[in-house]
């Protein structure tokens, strides 16, 4: 009879773990999100680089070119350059 206990106390517990993992730990397949399925998108990575004045890393296509480096903002490319 203990051994049923032991066994079922285990049972709920990994029911327990199972039922309140991270969203990014469950297969694709098991994803839901308030009773939708979720998507990957299928955007490939986009390389990130970091604002020479403030150090945020930012995707690639956001970035402000500067004359020496990248910038965030121009805000911050003008203080850099000036």
């Amino acid at each position: 009879m203990k051994y049923v206990l032991v066994f079922v106390v285990l049972a709920l517990a990994f029911w327990m773990w199972r039922k309140n993992r991270s969203p990014g730990a469950a297969p694709h397949d098991e994803r839901v999100s308030g009773g939708t399925q979720m998507h990957r998108s299928n955007a490939p990575p986009q390389l990130m680089v970091t604002c020479a004045h403030c150090g945020l890393h930012l995707p690639q296509a956001e970035a402000v070119t500067g004359q020496r480096a990248v910038y965030c903002s121009l805000a911050h490319r003008q203080k850099e350059e000036a």
